[in-house]
Formats: C-alpha cells, structure tokens, sequence
C-alpha cells in the first residue's frame, strides 16, 4: 500500500517490478444477456504504481463542462484521448494495446486504435451511467478494454433496459473487456464513493470509430 494505491486486489506482487502477464489462461469470462459478456483479468499488470505515477504526472489532465439540459455542468473526472495517430503517453500503453489488440484478434480483426484516460481524484469524481454508443459502438458488436490503475474503485453494469447490476471491484493492475453486445444493451458507471478513496487512473482501448 503506497498513497492510497495498492496492487490488484487478487495479489500481493513485488510493487517495485511492473510485470504484464499473459492473457491466455488468465482470463476469466462472464456472458451477460442480449449477447454481451465481459472479461476479468485480475493483476494483469503488476507493479503497476510506477505507470500510475507517470501517468499522473505526465499526461495533460484537462477538465470539462458539458450541457445537461438547461445547465452546464463540470465532468466529475480529468481527462486526456489519444486518437489513433497520437502517440500514447508511455511505452507501456502501446505494449497493452498490441497485447489486448493480438489475444482479440479473432473477435476485432482491426485491433485497438484509441486510448482515453480518466483520472478519478478522489470518491467524489465518478461518471455516470452510460454505453460507449458514439460510432460503431451504436449498431455493432464491439470490444472496451479497461485497466485500472491506482485506488480500487468499484465499476458498476446493468442491463439497458433494466435489471440487477452487477458490481466488480477493480484493483491496480486490473483489466476489464467490455465486448459483444455490451455497449449497445448495457450500462457501466463508476459511482461516487464516500468512502475514504485515493487516485485511480482508467485507461480506456478502443477500435476505430467508437467513443
């Protein structure tokens, strides 16, 4: 434990190695309804404080406001996208998205392309619910890889339509894939928290074409 932030919740790795480990065989997946399911690899990137902090320090975090019927309102959470012809912030982005991109070629020939960076600086940042549907994400099947850096924060789903959420607590080092239906027939949120919370970091690979 180091300012808030500890490992995955599912090991206690040496923190002063950052590690990737494989996918293939790590990988646990959970089908939803409507034909959407989601992947969990817990601890994939171990050691994972040192990207956190660079990641901090480095990327241009910027804030937003965005119109909420009569009112503008900020967006509780910095933020930072890289679009495909961007180059990421850290070597280690671009070794986890050649890694997720290889192990899901079957399901997204074309691979990632994108990243978005959320920095959550506390319990009181947090987004709402809502599905990645701007592009592709709107009509097709597409895959979301999330990894979690920093504080555990929990990241909530629930059926579009309605019905029981489903709650994971994600570490540092923690991945989550989002694919098949799921962006199109259902909801993620990271929730405020009034718990005591330190610093998270999601960062966010999508293909082409999905925001």
């Amino acid at each position: 434990m180091r300012g808030g932030i500890q490992e995955s919740l599912f090991d206690a790795p040496d923190e002063t190695v950052t590690a990737v480990h494989p996918l293939a065989g790590g990988v646990r997946r959970r089908e939803l309804s409507h034909g959407a399911w989601v992947d969990l690899r817990p601890g994939w990137l171990t050691g994972a404080s040192a990207l956190f902090d660079r990641l901090r320090e480095h990327v241009p975090w910027h804030g937003e406001r965005r119109q909420m019927y009569d009112s503008m309102l900020t967006v509780p959470r910095l933020m930072a996208h890289y679009d495909a012809d961007r180059p990421l912030p850290d070597p280690l982005l671009v070794q986890l998205r050649d890694e997720l991109s290889s192990h899901y070629r079957r399901e997204l020939p074309d691979g990632f392309a994108t990243a978005g960076l959320c920095l959550y600086r506390d319990g009181s940042d947090s987004v709402a619910w809502h599905g990645d549907r701007i592009g592709r994400g709107d009509y097709e099947d597409t895959l979301i890889a999330i990894v979690s850096l920093g504080a555990p924060r929990t990241l909530a789903l629930r059926p579009r339509g309605g019905g029981a959420s489903l709650r994971m607590t994600m570490g540092n080092g923690d991945l989550l894939v989002m694919g098949g239906s799921c962006q199109r027939t259902w909801d993620h949120a990271v929730p405020k928290t009034a718990a005591g919370c330190g610093p998270r970091i999601s960062v966010q690979f999508r293909p082409r074409g999905v925001r």
